[in-house]
């Protein structure tokens, strides 16, 4: 069995590891300081594959395998964890999940432009008082009149938060359910949208230019 990697592995690990040591690498330490985001360095890791690695080329993505995945995010972190964190929650947590579940017309929206890094994403389960608990978030998705979902709630710890164009937000449309989780509902999230409010951002020790705050709901109304 031959355990080598790839030609298409080795390559975009080399890639990573060139913008790592030749673009990262001398920021890193003044946006950490700051705390700024850093919007530019994630929108060239945008155009050059790194923001969705494992999401196919029809997405805007790259169109590889995890293994390349996890040598790519290796040495984006080697350099400057900010930057891993924030290629990592765009790859893992937001393409993943609406690769697999999310409609087509969701994918053309809120997909193709987070894997070419010409948008920020996010994903948002953790609660002020539930934790990363979410079978007992307080958060609600609860119908109007016209059958749409009126969004109120708290989210905090969401990395990408201040800056991020859409979430991936998880809360409870079925109070009664049982057990609980069964009454949890993933929405695809506009900031734009009336309703959507960003707020307090995190102080953090390290990792800081890796935005981090919380987010708030208020009658936000997400379409059927």
């Amino acid at each position: 069995m031959n355990f080598d990697f790839t030609e298409e592995q080795r390559a975009i690990r080399d890639l990573a590891r060139d913008f790592a040591q030749n673009v990262i690498a001398p920021i890193a330490a003044e946006y950490d300081e700051s705390g700024e985001f850093p919007l530019e360095t994630v929108k060239q890791m945008g155009e050059l594959g790194l923001m969705g690695i494992e999401v196919p080329e029809a997405y805007g993505g790259a169109g590889m395998d995890t293994l390349a995945y996890v040598l790519a995010m290796e040495e984006i972190c080697k350099v400057d964890a900010s930057h891993g964190t924030i290629m990592s929650v765009n790859n893992s947590l937001y393409c993943h999940g609406l690769l697999k579940f999310g409609t087509e017309e969701q994918k053309q929206k809120y997909l193709v432009p987070i894997a070419t890094g010409q948008k920020i994403g996010a994903y948002s389960l953790t609660e002020p008082m539930s934790g990363s608990d979410a079978g007992t978030m307080r958060s609600r998705a609860l119908r109007n009149e016209a059958g749409d979902f009126v969004i109120n709630g708290r989210k905090s710890w969401v990395t990408s938060g201040p800056v991020a164009d859409y979430i991936t937000l998880f809360t409870v449309t079925n109070p009664d359910a049982e057990p609980k989780h069964k009454g949890i509902s993933a929405f695809m999230i506009d900031a734009d949208h009336p309703g959507f409010i960003r707020g307090k951002k995190e102080p953090k020790l390290g990792i800081r230019a890796s935005a981090t705050s919380e987010i708030l709901y208020e009658d936000y109304v997400a379409p059927e």
